[in-house]
């Protein structure tokens, strides 16, 4: 998949996705209602979801949602709190290390903002989340952004461009407030 691309909701491809975000759908629910303690079962459900396996250093805390499931890849020793949102038909990649906090959301897709186009199409472009980058509660990550390796985004941000690494984006817009060499 390029990093950004339209696809009309009248195509093959569409109803593909919409078929797999149904049984997604149907798995997420299975997995956010299995006691906590079972981490077999939990791992075997977000392997499905995914379509891979799951580093056995990755914590994903339910519940969690995703639409499609096998554009996320995980790095090593990555957490994802309760309540986060990957919205993965542009592709989500969080490298090694990335701390997600809770009810973060992640959004690889989108509409075109013309209204005439608005219900016909959906436009993707991937989310990357860079090794040891930090994402605070309540963050919000829209398609084709890059959060650098490093960089830290504090509580409720809604990040709409790309963080370099070792920054720290605060605020509703997420603007850059530090940066740093480590």
């Amino acid at each position: 998949m390029p990093d950004h691309d339209r696809l009309s909701v009248r195509s093959a491809e569409f109803a593909r996705v919409a078929e797999r975000i149904e049984h997604v759908t149907t798995l997420t629910s299975r997995l956010n209602v299995l006691p906590f303690d079972d981490k077999a079962a939990r791992a075997a459900l977000l392997a499905e979801i995914v379509g891979k396996p799951v580093p056995d250093s990755v914590t994903v805390y339910p519940p969690f949602y995703t639409d499609h499931g096998l554009r996320i890849t995980f790095g090593e020793n990555v957490f994802v709190n309760q309540g986060c949102t990957f919205l993965d038909q542009g592709g989500i990649r969080l490298g090694d290390g990335v701390l997600i906090g809770p009810k973060t959301t992640l959004i690889s897709s989108d509409h075109p903002l013309p209204a005439s186009e608005r219900a016909a199409f959906l436009t993707r472009a991937p989310v990357t989340i860079e090794a040891h980058a930090w994402l605070g509660a309540a963050v919000t990550v829209l398609p084709g952004v890059t959060i650098g390796r490093g960089a830290v985004v504090g509580a409720g941000a809604v990040v709409t461009k790309d963080v370099p690494p070792d920054t720290l984006v605060t605020g509703p817009a997420a603007f850059a407030r530090k940066q740093w060499n480590d």
